[in-house]
């Protein structure tokens, strides 16, 4: 677990996170890139390595409910893969997006396989 006084690295260029080939630029909408976190679990959200030691991806059992990882503590507002899906990369592009929500459905993982 990353300690408050630690500084989470991750790379920003241009207003948009270079790992992703498929992420909209934010450059010129007014949203900036916000820094990565530590969400209430201590697992680091946003920094791309999805590798954090407290995270319930690593310690995977038929006993884990999934749900636990739902919420958003759990999604980085800027570096978030829901970004690349044509509905929010829309959003984003179109620099419509009032409330800075990124679309989400509410029962489907939409943006599955599209990393």
């Amino acid at each position: 677990m990353a300690k408050k006084e630690d500084k989470i690295s991750s790379p920003i260029l241009d207003e948009t996170q270079p790992h992703q080939i498929n992420a909209p630029s934010f450059k010129g909408t007014g949203k900036k890139m916000k820094e990565p976190f530590v969400n209430k679990n201590g697992v680091v959200i946003g920094d791309s390595l999805y590798n954090s030691p407290n995270s319930p991806l690593n310690q995977w059992s038929d006993d884990i409910d999934p749900e636990i990882m739902a919420g958003d503590d759990w999604v980085h507002p800027t570096n978030d893969i829901g970004w690349n899906t044509p509905e929010n990369r829309d959003l984003i592009e179109k620099n419509n997006n009032p409330n800075g929500a990124p679309f989400m459905h509410p029962t489907e993982d939409t943006s599955y396989g599209t990393d």
